[in-house]
């Protein structure tokens, strides 16, 4: 997984970091939540199986191929 750094002003960090203990919570755990929650309110699939069913439209169903037989 990338890294990546980003700044937060003095009190947002205190708001999140008092908000991660309430939570019993990483910062990671609770920035992992913001970002799942901000691209399902613009409609990003996150990964391939996501996109896909995404892609297929709304009337798309998931068959179950018959396993091989031995």
């Amino acid at each position: 997984m990338p890294g990546k750094r980003v700044q937060i002003d003095d009190e947002t960090w205190a708001a999140l970091d008092m908000l991660a203990k309430d939570r019993m919570q990483t910062f990671q755990e609770l920035a992992d939540e913001a970002f799942a929650d901000v691209l399902k309110k613009h409609g990003r699939p996150v990964g391939l199986r996501a996109a896909l069913q995404k892609s297929a439209g709304q009337s798309a169903t998931i068959h179950k191929l018959p396993g091989k037989k031995r």
